[in-house]
């Protein structure tokens, strides 16, 4: 079976002393370059205040439909599902 990528590449301009220290903490840690790489964003991103993350910019983009979807969206895809299948 062939693997899959997961990741995707990219392309990043780092100052020499920043790829030095960077390929020095890479020998120091046993952990390659792109490994510290994403790691720093991982932490970057974590950092990132929750009313700043992008995925907010959706909330409200669609019709919502009923009040209680979000409580009873069990009952609404049973009776959807149901309702495909009797027709």
């Amino acid at each position: 079976m062939m693997a899959t990528l997961t990741e995707k590449p990219v392309q990043v301009y780092l100052r020499r002393e920043q790829l030095e220290a960077l390929r020095s903490l890479s020998r120091r840690r046993n952990v390659a370059v792109t490994e510290l790489v994403r790691q720093g964003v991982d932490r970057l991103l974590a950092e990132m205040p929750l009313e700043e993350d992008p995925l907010w910019e959706i909330v409200g983009l669609v019709e919502s439909g009923p009040p209680d979807m979000a409580e009873k969206h069990d009952e609404y895809l049973a009776r959807m599902v149901n309702e495909e299948n009797h027709s």
